[in-house]
């Protein structure tokens, strides 16, 4: 069973996938697109991901604000998350992503990854956070005393 992890940007959607025993994330790619409304190829590059990684669930990054309310964005990926239920038939889980694209540029910076190059991999990056950390959540998860 592989899960889906996905970073829900204005022009960008961050992808990662987790490997085949539910453990660990690994960042694919980052999806671009020129308007934040045009979706089709978006959502066309995300089906043709879940099939060629059998994705059986899809974890979407849920932008809360820090005060735990929700803003503009939040309003959006609810959208963007009932669009992909329409359109793969997969439950999709929202998951709090608060951070993680501060937490995606600490681990770059570290990684030595130059400020420049940043760009083209943080959405990616943060995707593998979104789902990392839900992934530990599961039972038997990598949080769980080990």
């Amino acid at each position: 069973m592989r899960i889906m992890g996905l970073d829900y940007g204005s022009k960008t959607v961050g992808v990662a996938v987790s490997d085949s025993l539910g453990i660990t994330a690994q960042a694919v790619e980052t999806i671009t697109r020129e308007d934040e409304n045009k979706l089709r190829k978006t959502c066309a590059r995300i089906e043709e991901l879940i099939r060629e990684y059998e994705i059986e669930t899809i974890v979407l990054g849920y932008p809360k604000n820090m005060n735990n309310t929700l803003g503009d964005r939040a309003e959006k990926t609810e959208s963007f998350k009932a669009m992909l239920e329409r359109r793969t038939g997969l439950p999709v889980v929202l998951w709090d992503e608060r951070l993680t694209t501060v937490q995606s540029e600490r681990i770059l910076q570290e990684s030595g990854v130059r400020r420049e190059n940043r760009k083209a991999v943080i959405d990616k990056v943060a995707a593998g956070l979104i789902l990392q950390g839900y992934l530990d959540s599961l039972p038997g998860g990598t949080t769980r005393g080990e």
